[in-house]
């Protein structure tokens, strides 16, 4: 059932959506945010921005649909949970396992494992996504963050659109460089050519990759590469568009390339602030077994 609030402002000065979570304590600012932008939050009988700053006697409407049902079924899946507290989980997600369920993956998926584990993971307003504030695709490995209240979705979202956070990658690419690290400025958006890729294209997303160059082999390089934004497949559309595909890479790499189970991308470091004690916790994890098997060859003909 949608619930209704009408608000009038009196003194209260700030942000339109500070204001409201602040007068309705169930609804995050995230949340707020995504009324504003489906209409559910008119000022004066007008849409504004979350950025637009309240006045006096300002006449708010707020309408909260429900939450879509949640249809999606608990699995026993393994995980494996490098940290868990009341708020956060962190994740070592496995390659080939996509993040969360969609109309080609119902079920089987990190979601799926999570729900089994825990019922506390916070709402997504799609209801397909409990929990999850940043993916990572189905064949890169590495470190989640989840969100187990609607506090903590807030925090971790808010981190990541102000770049607070810490994210770095391993990579096997393609070809050697000639410097020792460099950054990849260029937006991206869906390729006009063919709508399963991602492309550098100029009407795209502000995207920027840093990446340190850590060993060089015959035709290949160990890169680390730290996320500034969190664009779709950001560190494969970057390092293919500047001559270094990821190694193994089914879309954005060449044919000829490392065995594997697919992009030899690993989400390595993972830094956040808590979101209740604001204490910093950082994590790493290794690579999985295939990835550290290819280095070994790799390093055994230099």
């Amino acid at each position: 059932m949608a619930n209704s609030y009408d608000l009038r402002v009196h003194d209260e000065k700030g942000r339109l959506d500070k204001y409201i979570s602040d007068k309705i304590p169930d609804l995050s600012r995230t949340r707020v945010k995504e009324l504003v932008k489906d209409g559910n939050i008119l000022v004066n009988s007008k849409k504004e921005k979350v950025s637009y700053k309240v006045q006096e006697n300002d006449q708010i409407s707020v309408s909260v649909p429900a939450v879509k049902p949640l249809n999606i079924e608990p699995e026993d899946i393994p995980l494996d949970i490098i940290y868990e507290d009341a708020d956060v989980i962190v994740v070592n997600k496995p390659q080939g396992m996509v993040v969360h369920p969609s109309a080609g993956h119902p079920d089987h998926t990190l979601v799926n494992a999570l729900l089994y584990h825990t019922r506390d993971l916070a709402d997504s307003p799609e209801g397909f996504r409990p929990g999850i504030v940043h993916r990572i695709d189905k064949d890169t490995s590495g470190l989640l963050m989840i969100a187990k209240n609607a506090k903590a979705r807030e925090s971790l979202e808010d981190q990541l659109a102000h770049k607070t956070n810490k994210r770095q990658y391993l990579a096997i690419v393609h070809g050697n460089f000639g410097e020792d690290d460099g950054l990849v400025d260029a937006p991206i958006g869906r390729n006009p050519h063919d709508r399963k890729k991602m492309a550098v294209v100029e009407n795209g997303k502000n995207a920027i990759t840093h990446f340190k160059v850590l060993e060089q082999f015959k035709g290949y390089s160990l890169i680390m590469c730290q996320l500034e934004t969190g664009r779709t497949h950001q560190i494969r559309v970057h390092m293919a568009y500047i001559g270094h595909p990821v190694a193994g890479d089914p879309l954005y790499g060449p044919r000829k390339t490392l065995k594997g189970k697919g992009q030899f991308l690993h989400a390595k470091v993972l830094g956040f602030e808590q979101p209740t004690t604001h204490e910093w916790l950082e994590f790493q994890v290794a690579p999985p077994h295939i990835f550290e098997e290819r280095l070994s060859e790799l390093r055994k003909n230099k």
